[in-house]
């Protein structure tokens, strides 16, 4: 996915870093360089939101439990079929 503006770093980059970005898992200038571009393109922004709201619905419906791997596996294939489709 591109937004067609040029960027610092590269839409399909953010894109695929998402969960990092989200689960604090990245070294910081890069959630530094990740948080300007979400500031800055709205169509990733908007990509980030949905992907925050579905990791938020499975915590809480897994409460503390880790979701199994499968289904984990399962969630991200489909989330990257939507990413293709928009």
């Amino acid at each position: 996915m591109s937004c067609g503006n040029p960027h610092e770093t590269d839409c399909s980059e953010v894109l695929e870093e998402v969960y990092l970005y989200l689960d604090l898992e990245c070294a910081d200038e890069r959630r530094e360089l990740i948080r300007e571009h979400l500031d800055e393109c709205h169509p990733c922004l908007r990509e980030y939101g949905i992907e925050q709201e579905v990791k938020a619905l499975v915590a809480r419906c897994c409460g503390n439990e880790t979701a199994p791997t499968e289904l984990v596996a399962r969630l991200r294939g489909k989330l990257s079929e939507l990413r293709t489709d928009v």
